[in-house]
């Protein structure tokens, strides 16, 4: 492949998909981040390094909040003619992208949606995944070209629907973890130690993402909420009640789980 592409950003997101990319065999001309890295994952700190000019496509994978400062930094770098900006923020359309596109280069959103927290699983993660794309024409092609070399599908953000499109996608990549921390504190409550909650849970949230991935709810629904048990139900929100945040995610996933369930 004749991409060259230049991650800014090299937190986890930045350094799982520069590595991601490297074992798709896209030339990575840099990664450049606010500290130097491990050995594996060669870094640049400062000043945007002119290793930049070589790249047709620059992918920006800082957070939300650094976005429009880093893409006035890209104003100032010493881009190729051309060039491609492609942001990997799901939520955000930031302002700092105009005098880029002023100055002749393509830009848009690039959003991996596969949480990004292993810079070493994330090629196999990215494989089978989508990526969602908006912006200008030219931005949406690059986009398809380089998820097509990570093995990923792609799909258009719909106009104006952002916000809505990113809510999605936090309910479902960030949340389970927290669902699965809960319930580990809830069994160490109970009396279990900390490993052994962490080993009997984990094959049980794991076979609910299977049975999810298996089926749509309310075929992959099972529980109390779903039996209609609600002596069941009271007698855990009474066993939660020292714990007023597992009980109140309780209290609303059950809710949510007699909505889809239709009871």
């Amino acid at each position: 492949m004749t991409e060259r592409v230049f991650v800014l950003g090299a937190g986890r997101a930045g350094r799982s998909l520069a590595r991601a990319l490297r074992e798709a065999s896209v030339e990575v001309v840099g990664l450049h981040g606010r500290r130097a890295g491990e050995a594996g994952d060669p870094i640049t700190v400062g000043q945007i390094p002119d290793a930049i000019r070589d790249a047709s496509t620059v992918l920006v994978t800082v957070r939300d909040a650094q976005l429009d400062q880093a893409l006035g930094e890209l104003s100032a770098a010493p881009l190729g003619a051309g060039a491609v900006i492609l942001h990997a923020s799901g939520s955000a359309d930031p302002e700092g992208l105009r005098p880029l596109r002023a100055a002749g280069h393509p830009a848009g959103t690039f959003h991996p949606l596969v949480p990004l927290a292993d810079p070493a699983r994330a090629a196999a993660l990215l494989a089978g995944a989508y990526i969602g794309l908006d912006g200008d024409d030219a931005a949406r092609a690059r986009g398809r070209l380089l998820a097509a070399a990570l093995g990923a599908h792609t799909l258009d953000i719909p106009a104006g629907r952002k916000a809505q499109y990113h809510a999605a996608a936090v309910l479902v990549s960030n949340f389970p973890p927290a669902l699965l921390a809960l319930g580990e504190r809830t069994m160490t409550a109970a009396g279990l130690p900390p490993d052994l909650a962490r080993r009997a849970l984990l094959p049980l949230w794991s076979a609910a993402a299977e049975n999810a991935r298996a089926m749509p709810a309310p075929g992959s629904l099972t529980g109390p909420a779903v039996r209609g048990d609600t002596a069941t139900i009271e007698a855990n929100l009474e066993a939660l009640a020292g714990d007023p945040l597992a009980a109140e995610v309780y209290r609303v996933m059950t809710e949510a789980v007699r909505r889809e369930a239709g009871k």
